[in-house]
């Protein structure tokens, strides 16, 4: 079965350039700004959005995206809400695809059947579950790829050759790779190691290998999408939603603007770097 995710990098390849994954935070600041920039996000260049599911205890998160997810609480965001900030967007677009990220706890207590089935109705393409192990690939992984949805799974630079295959089992849609070791955020990725890692990842699937940790601006991003099939931002696009907040954290006239001026950056980053490789 062929997914939004597998034709949206199909169809960057064959425009001979990396795709543009953007994550952003479902309910950061308030709902209705949350769904008015992710609305925004596909027009100023972004090709696969990542949406982030917030949760109490964000593990894998640096202080920028953990500070976001706490917004999103506060303003009484669910994973219900989340579901219907996904199917807001579907009444405008179809073709892009959404991907939610983010911890099994909430899925768990949602229930696993009922949410896949919400999921995959509403449009969902795939998933980023941060902390279900392939070990526990009965849990989510399993039942989502029945139900036709991408399970994704990060590989990091500790994932070795004899790990990489347990973790490439059960993955669909592309390859997420982390190429920093610690939470979002952290530091820059070594550029000449990141085109190794993916080399090697590449030794053993076929899928996408999508980059990310440690994007933050157009030259990183041409960096990256020298060496890999996708480019994923987010804390960059958090900070910069963050920093167009008033005193108290609520959206200003300059709110949408402020992530999409971003993103046309990366995209054009992006793009550039097949064509300077080419030249």
């Amino acid at each position: 079965m062929t997914t939004r995710i597998d034709q949206r990098f199909a169809h960057c390849q064959a425009e001979g350039r990396a795709a543009l994954v953007t994550f952003l935070m479902c309910g950061d600041p308030d709902i209705a700004s949350s769904l008015e920039i992710i609305k925004a996000l596909p027009a100023a260049g972004a090709d696969v959005i990542e949406i982030g599911m917030p949760f109490t205890d964000p593990m894998a998160d640096g202080p920028s995206i953990q500070a976001a997810g706490l917004r999103a609480l506060k303003a009484g965001t669910t994973l219900r809400k989340t579901l219907g900030v996904v199917a807001d967007f579907r009444k405008h677009d179809n073709n892009t695809p959404i991907v939610l990220m983010g911890y099994y706890n909430p899925i768990y207590i949602y229930g696993v059947d009922k949410f896949l089935a919400d999921a995959r109705a509403i449009g969902v393409d795939g998933l980023i579950i941060v902390d279900l192990p392939p070990e526990e690939d009965r849990e989510l992984c399993l039942p989502a790829l029945k139900a036709g949805v991408n399970f994704i799974r990060l590989a990091t630079p500790t994932t070795d050759d004899k790990r990489l295959p347990s973790v490439l089992s059960n993955t669909s849609g592309f390859v997420y790779y982390v190429s920093i070791t610690g939470i979002t955020g952290a530091s820059i990725p070594d550029y000449s190691r990141v085109a190794e890692a993916v080399t090697r990842i590449k030794r053993h699937t076929d899928l996408p290998v999508a980059v990310g940790f440690g994007v933050k601006n157009a030259q990183s991003a041409a960096a990256i999408a020298a060496h890999a099939d996708g480019v994923v931002v987010g804390t960059a696009l958090v900070d910069a939603l963050k920093n167009s907040l008033d005193a108290s954290d609520r959206p200003t006239a300059g709110t949408v603007a402020a992530v999409t001026k971003l993103v046309s950056e990366l995209a054009g980053g992006v793009r550039s770097a097949r064509q300077a490789a080419a030249e």
